[in-house]
């Protein structure tokens, strides 16, 4: 059996980077003969099998046919005449058409191990363009290996691609499928950056795109518009390593920015809320997780208020808490910390080496865990009093806390300081103008 490894593990392979699964190509060979070889059949499409022992995957060389739009509208043929290099022939860039046979020599027809020296993107042939996904594809490539450019024939054909139309054949699984893929790249702005450069960003994601003329107060961003502000938020996420909830949420923080209303640029009063239905809206259109979703729409809609807990009254305090789920999901609003952090971090100009909130709501959270909510559940006499009653506690237990932490000093305003009569209510969350970072 003719088998060659193919693809990604070569290119890593070549480039000294971990290689993490070995695809393989298998030519002059039948699905009955792989059968009989013990391979199992997995592939729906095309012949694809696992090894019985590695359970790597081998897919019979094969060629495709246009016959619709988007990714999917191809017809494959497999057979025992099709050559190693016709199946190269029909993948995407030269640096991943690069095959090693079993004595380590390589077969590169299209000079994939030229480009990967030269650090450039090439596509392979005119069949490129028959495929949308690529461009996805080639932007998530940018997003792992920052130090790479696109050839500029490259990037021509990819700008004819998004004029053609041909991205919206595809399916907003497989869009945010590779979107999640490139933001858990080391450098997911790289991504974003060539999405716009070639005019997808405009079309799958138009409400990130319009975020790069969106001027802000150069007070609190001296990097500059609020598109900028966001690939350095989400490049700031990738290093600290966090999960794909928490870079999803950060790449959508900002959303609202965009339909700010241009009397009062660059200032953008109420974006929180704006941004939260905008989440909403393309977390929905994506079909992008439930947990990546909700986090996405508490984070647009708090990260305002995380960000000022210094000015917050201890009342206000216990609000973004209660209304963040923060007794029945700590570890949730400790990723919203995680965050803001980043929003606070990933901007221009002199910043601190840790976000300068933290201690606070480290404090915060532990005085509002302190509270046997339970406890004042079953002393209270009134079960319409329970809620406030719980909040008033919280905010009194929250307001010792940061005073003692803060050495004895006043904590802003009043909230808090005692519990309430029989029958008032908790302090509403507070009515101060949204922040206009």
């Amino acid at each position: 059996m003719r088998a060659y490894i193919v693809g990604g593990a070569v290119r890593d392979a070549l480039l000294g980077l971990p290689v993490k699964d070995r695809d393989w190509v298998v030519v002059g060979e039948t699905p009955e003969a792989m059968i009989a070889r013990g391979f199992r059949p997995v592939g729906r499409d095309f012949p694809v099998f696992l090894h019985p022992e590695t359970h790597e995957e081998y897919a019979l060389a094969r060629t495709e046919r246009k016959r619709g739009h988007g990714h999917t509208g191809f017809v494959c043929h497999a057979a025992p005449d099709v050559t190693l290099e016709d199946d190269l022939s029909r993948r995407d860039l030269s640096i991943n058409a690069i095959a090693r046979d079993s004595d380590g020599t390589l077969i590169d027809p299209h000079g994939g191990a030229r480009d990967l020296e030269a650090r450039i993107f090439r596509h392979i042939g005119p069949a490129f363009v028959e495929d949308p996904l690529r461009i996805l594809r080639v932007a998530r490539f940018a997003a792992r290996l920052p130090d790479f450019v696109l050839a500029p024939e490259t990037l021509t054909l990819m700008r004819q691609m998004c004029a053609s139309g041909e991205l919206d054949h595809l399916t907003p699984e497989r869009v945010w499928q590779e979107l999640a893929r490139g933001l858990m790249e080391a450098h997911p702005s790289r991504m974003f950056r060539v999405l716009r450069d070639c005019g997808a960003l405009a079309v799958i994601l138009p409400e990130v795109d319009c975020l790069f003329d969106v001027p802000q107060p150069p007070r609190h961003h001296p990097e500059g518009d609020a598109g900028t502000h966001v690939m350095m938020v989400i490049d700031r996420a990738a290093r600290a390593g966090h999960s794909l909830m928490v870079r999803w949420a950060c790449l959508l923080h900002d959303i609202g920015k965009g339909e700010t209303p241009p009397g009062i640029l660059p200032h953008h009063y109420a974006h929180e809320a704006r941004g939260a239905l905008l989440a909403e809206r393309i977390s929905l259109r994506l079909r992008v997780p439930t947990a990546c979703r909700e986090f996405a729409i508490l984070f647009a809609r708090e990260h305002g208020k995380l960000g000022c807990i210094a000015d917050m009254r201890p009342g206000t305090i216990v609000d973004v808490l209660e209304r963040c789920d923060a007794a029945r999901r700590p570890e949730r609003f400790r990723a919203l910390l995680d965050a803001a952090a980043c929003d606070y971090l990933g901007r221009g100009g002199e910043r601190a080496a840790s976000w300068p909130p933290a201690p606070a709501w480290a404090a915060a959270l532990d005085a509002f865990f302190s509270i046997d909510a339970g406890k004042i559940a079953r002393d209270t006499f009134d079960r319409s009093q329970i809620p406030a009653q719980i909040h008033a506690a919280r905010a009194q237990a929250v307001r010792a806390r940061l005073q003692a932490g803060a050495g004895q000093r006043p904590v802003p305003g009043n909230s808090g300081d005692s519990l309430p009569p029989p029958h008032s209510h908790p302090s509403p969350p507070s009515s101060q103008a949204s922040q206009e970072q």
